[in-house]
This record gives C-alpha cells, structure tokens and sequence, in this order.
C-alpha cells in the first residue's frame, strides 16, 4: 500500500479533531443542534487553516444519519460515502481550473435535480476568488435563492477579490492563523500516534517556520522524519533538512553588525551557505529574530511573549540594550524590504551581502530612519578626531571643548602695515585684473599664516588650480599684488574641503581691517 501523507492521514473527520479553529467550529456545531442551517458559507483565511476540512465535516454533518452534538456519527453509511469521496452529494469543484461562466452554468443546472440520497446536496467551491467575472454573475441568483436541499460552501484565501454581491449572500466565517502552541500540541499527539520520538524544540521550531498552517506543519514534519527515518527527530536535524540556522548565529551575526564589522559578517554568512543553509529562511529568521530584539528593547516582561531558552533569552536583554530603538527599526524595515526581493532574486548571495553591508554602513542610505545612525557615527569620529583638510588629527587627551578651542584660528599679534594696505584694496585689485583672473579672484578670500605670509582661500578648486598649476600664473598674481602697494608681497593658495566652514578654520583678513577701521 502507498505511503499517506501526514496532512492527508490524520485530517480531521469530526469537529472535536479540529484545533485552532473553535469560534468556527461551536457556531457551526449550534447551527446544526438548532436546525438553523444557512443556504450559503464563505470560509476565508490563509492556507492550511482548515478552510476544507471544517466544509467537508460541516457536508457530512447535514447528511449523517445519527449525529451526536452536532458533529457527524463517521459510522453511518452516509458519512463513510462522504468520506471516501463517492458520495452524489458532496460535489467538490476547483474553481482554479473550473472558473469559467460554461462550468458555473452546469452547477446551476444540477441544482434543480434533488439529492438522491440524503438531505442535502453541498457544493465545495474550492478558492473561489479564481472565478470570472460572468462566473460570478451566473452563480449569482442561484446563490441568493437555491433550493432547500442546497447548501453551498465557498473556500477562498483572497476574499478582497470576491464580488460585494457575493459577499452579502454568503455567511462569513474568518479562519485564523493557527498558534505555534496548538501546532506543536497537535504534533506530538500525532507522533505519539505515529510512535516517532521527536525533540520538542524541534517540533516548536517546525510550528514556527509553519506561520499558522497546520498543513504546511505537517507536511514539513513529513519532510524530516523521512530524512532522518529511523532516527530520533532532533532540533539541529531540523535546522539541516530546512536549511535553517541556529539562533546563536544570529545573535553573533547582530553584535557584528553592531559594531560594524563589515568583514566578520560577510565571512560568517560565508560560512552558513557553505554549510547549505537557505539564504531565504536565513532572511526570515533574522527577521523574526529582530522583532524579538524589538520586544526585548521595549517590554520589560517578555518571557511569556518571546519562546526562547533562558540563555538566549539573557543574550537577546544585552543585545537589546547595546542597539538604539531607532537602528533596530531601521534593521527591521531593510530585512522586511529584502524579504519580498530575495525570493525571485537570481543573485541571493549578492542581494543579501549588500544588505548586511549597508546595516554596517549608514551612510550608504538616504532614507530618513539612518539619519540617527549616521549622526552618531558622525560624532564618534568627531570624538575621536576633528576632520580637517581632508585628514584626521590625531586623538588627543583634551576634551572636545578644549580641543575645539585649540583648532580655532587665531588672530595675528600685529597684522603689517604692506598687509593691511593689501586688503584694504583687495576689491579694487580684483575689479582691475581682466577674463577670466578677475572671476577666479572673486571667489578668494583673504586670510594670514603665522609667519605674516599673505594666504588666498578659494572654495573652488578650479580656482585654485588656475593659479597653483597654470604655467606662469602664480608669477603673475605676486606681481600683481606687489605692484599695487609698492611692495614685495609673497602669496600663496589653498582650498577649503567642502565640509569644512571658513570662518572655524581661517582669520577673515577683509573683516578685521575694515573692523578696525570703523573703530578708528
């Protein structure tokens, strides 16, 4: 005899079997009791929460011969046809591959015929929001007005894509997503059953990866055990056969983004894809492992809200309190973004390194929610040593005030008397000169070294390349400044970075002449 599938082996066939799922399941089961059976039911919710299993328990129940509190005997001959898929009755219909206004027509046309066993004829309308348009419309009267003898159950887990009309004709029912507690509760009342001996961390990891689906629970329970046959079912078995990584890595790949290590992280992600491990559930790990971070950072009682061994526990308390709340939601929002990418990326690898790299690096971002993080690394390195001309002083002893005052230029003790002429005339100098000296001048602005040597700043580095690099030019400019007070004056040029402020770095030698003046 062929192998069953877990899913398919142990599927509920009687409403007390069915777990997660109990506000659906006691208004269905009183409703039955009362006699009070609707003509028309959506059942709407993600996948594996037992949309099809609770239609198919709800189409035996109406026909059992001998029900018992509203759940089906499963002994009677009408609940075994059901349940070995015979019965004339129960008409299970795809509307994925049967979505068509033709396919829709024969329903309509089946439903004048009364069941020629049992109460009722139950139509199972599998994901019914991959009907048509014209579909929709022929099902529509029907819907609104069947026979007595009628009931109709539509499944679908896109109910924003089913019609208004439909909707108000149908009751609705919304599955939820299925806890990791009544997973892993379901598991090992299966296993027991089924007398595998499995880890409980490995069955809780399995429930988590799950994501509220009890089929995909199973089915990836089913994967496990047939790799590992034979053998005790552990959590590290687990994390080989799903690809999966260790919570342990994820807090050591963390504190090295943290401190911005860009090689240790690269290196230990080369480490797991040597190992096999799958760059997408890697992705959504790290993020649920981030949410934790989130909850750790936020919430003093967390225990009963995160399920976690004590020791990561403690480890994910030092984590929250080494990262700030506005980079572990910048964290969050890059990894939910890489998410939906990864998934259809060719380069998985590629796509995930750049995006470790840019946790490490800020200022490779330009959205608003790095701004905090770029600040602070910014002051960092201001702590560590003032930038300046494009290279970093050395850090000193002083404190930052102190050092502050050290770096801001001072004054002359005694300005010359051939230098103040200099800059008193400094305007009419420049209007003098002609194309294109005259624009270039312009932008210079007079300052002092401390050996009284006359200094041109420019902002501009074409500027100052025009008289530093132009043949002849520097020549030109000493003779032109000597000549127009009478004297030898010896010039030189310099640039300002862009991140640099003139008045922080340089004396401003036109302001305090013409200060002077004005006091005099």
């Amino acid at each position: 005899m062929s192998y069953t599938a877990l899913y398919r082996k142990f599927r509920p066939d009687n409403f007390s079997d069915v777990k997660g799922q109990e506000h659906i399941v006691t208004t269905l089961k009183n409703q039955l009791k009362a006699e009070r059976i609707g003509h028309a039911y959506l059942f709407c919710g993600s996948r594996g929460t037992g949309k099809t299993t609770i239609a198919k328990i709800l189409a035996k129940a109406v026909n059992c011969e001998n029900p018992h509190e509203g759940s089906p005997c499963g002994v009677c001959t009408s609940c075994r046809t059901i349940a070995a898929g015979a019965s004339m009755n129960v008409i299970e219909i795809d509307a994925a591959s049967n979505n068509g206004v033709d396919n829709i027509r024969e329903i309509v046309e089946e439903v004048s015929y009364s069941p020629a066993e049992g109460r009722y004829k139950v139509y199972i309308i599998d994901e019914v929001h991959m009907l048509s348009i014209g579909a929709f419309n022929a099902l529509l009267k029907t819907l609104e007005e069947p026979p007595s003898y009628v009931i109709f159950i539509l499944a679908t887990t896109e109910v924003h894509k089913i019609p208004i009309t439909i909707l108000s004709r149908c009751q609705r029912y919304d599955f939820k997503r299925i806890s990791a507690d009544t997973i892993t509760g379901r598991m090992n009342e299966l296993m027991a059953v089924e007398q595998t001996e499995v880890e409980e961390k490995a069955l809780r990891y399995i429930a988590k990866a799950a994501d509220g689906s009890m089929r995909d629970a199973l089915s990836l329970l089913d994967q496990c055990i047939a790799f590992h046959f034979g053998d005790r079912l552990t959590y590290d078995k687990v994390l080989d056969v799903l690809g999966a990584v260790d919570t342990s890595v994820f807090s050591k790949m963390l504190r090295m983004i943290l401190k911005e290590d860009v090689v240790g992280s690269i290196t230990l992600l080369e480490e797991l894809i040597m190992q096999g491990r799958e760059l997408t559930q890697f992705v959504a790990d790290f993020t649920w492992y981030l949410r934790n971070l989130l909850l750790a950072k936020t919430s003093d009682q967390i225990e009963d809200v995160i399920d976690m061994s004590s020791d990561n526990l403690q480890k994910l308390k030092e984590e929250a309190m080494m990262a700030k709340l506005d980079t572990i939601l910048r964290f969050i929002r890059i990894f939910s973004e890489l998410s939906d990418k990864i998934r259809y990326a060719s380069q998985k690898r590629i796509v995930l390194e750049t995006t470790i790299i840019k946790l490490c690096r800020p200022e490779m971002e330009a959205e608003q929610d790095t701004l905090a993080d770029r600040i602070r690394k910014l002051e960092k390195r201001l702590d560590k040593g003032v930038v300046l001309s494009g290279q970093n002083i050395p850090p000193s002893e002083e404190s930052p005030k102190e050092a502050e005052k050290v770096q801001r230029p001072k004054l002359p003790k005694a300005i010359p008397e051939d230098v103040k002429q200099l800059a008193e005339k400094w305007k009419g100098i420049v209007e003098s000169t002609q194309m294109p000296v005259k624009q270039y001048l312009r932008q210079a602005r007079l300052t002092l070294s401390g050996e009284n040597k006359v200094i041109l700043v420019f902002s501009d580095g074409i500027a100052s390349d025009y008289f530093t690099k132009g043949e002849g030019h520097m020549q030109q400019l000493n003779r032109l400044l000597s000549e127009s007070i009478g004297k030898e004056v010896e010039v030189s040029v310099q640039t300002i970075q862009e991140e640099q402020n003139f008045d922080d770095n340089y004396v401003d030698l036109e302001a305090v002449i013409h200060m002077d003046i004005e006091e005099e």
